[in-house]
């Protein structure tokens, strides 16, 4: 009766293993994203008056834009954008958004507020960023590396880059291959196509 018995929870456990072991391995195995590089440190002010650091999204997979809340040209599609990504990913605390507007000057926190509340920005890692001018230019040109920039010709006063940065859980900035193999380094924000990579790019790093 004995031997039955072990035979019975023998059964059971190697079953569990073929079942288990797969996933487990899986969990701590790499995606095929490029590391690109640590995201550049950052101390910000959110929509809150909270403030906001890289340390703060340690754990969480989180996108990157820079944008203006008067910018009468790209801004608004790249929100609605990052509306999809919120949508996609709501309820999941492993998944941030930090929109980092690169006029402070108006942006202030209760202007942020005002606009992710007009947005309709329900994700509460979903953090819109405000600080010293110079700072964050610096943070969006050296840090980043994408350009943002004052300019009177240009509609708003402003320009800037319409790309989205995907950071992974350990802070370093992410990306695929395009079909030559080269990283493309950052995701079109303005296009359905970005839109879609970086959104399973992210369920990917979510994974990790």
């Amino acid at each position: 009766m004995k031997n039955k018995s072990y035979i019975g929870i023998s059964f059971i456990v190697l079953i569990f293993g073929i079942w288990a072991v797969p996933k487990i391995v899986a969990k701590f195995q790499k995606s095929d994203l490029v590391e690109i590089g640590p995201v550049p440190s950052f101390k910000l002010t959110d929509q809150d008056n909270k403030t906001i650091t890289d340390k703060d999204y340690l754990g969480k997979v989180y996108v990157v834009e820079f944008f203006f809340s008067t910018c009468p040209t790209i801004c608004p599609k790249m929100n609605q954008n990052m509306l999809k990504l919120q949508k996609e990913f709501y309820g999941n605390p492993e998944f941030g958004i930090a929109s980092i507007t690169i006029n402070p000057e108006y942006d202030t926190p209760q202007v942020l507020k005002e606009h992710a509340e007009h947005l309709g920005v329900k994700h509460y890692n979903w953090h819109f960023l405000t600080g010293d001018k110079d700072y964050i230019f610096n943070l969006a040109k050296e840090g980043f590396n994408l350009y943002a920039g004052e300019n009177k010709s240009a509609k708003g006063g402003f320009e800037h880059s319409g790309l989205f940065a995907l950071v992974d859980k350990e802070g370093k900035i992410r990306c695929r291959k395009d079909k030559y193999g080269n990283p493309i380094l950052y995701y079109d924000g303005l296009d359905d196509k970005g839109v879609e990579a970086i959104k399973e790019d992210i369920k990917k790093l979510l994974e990790e």
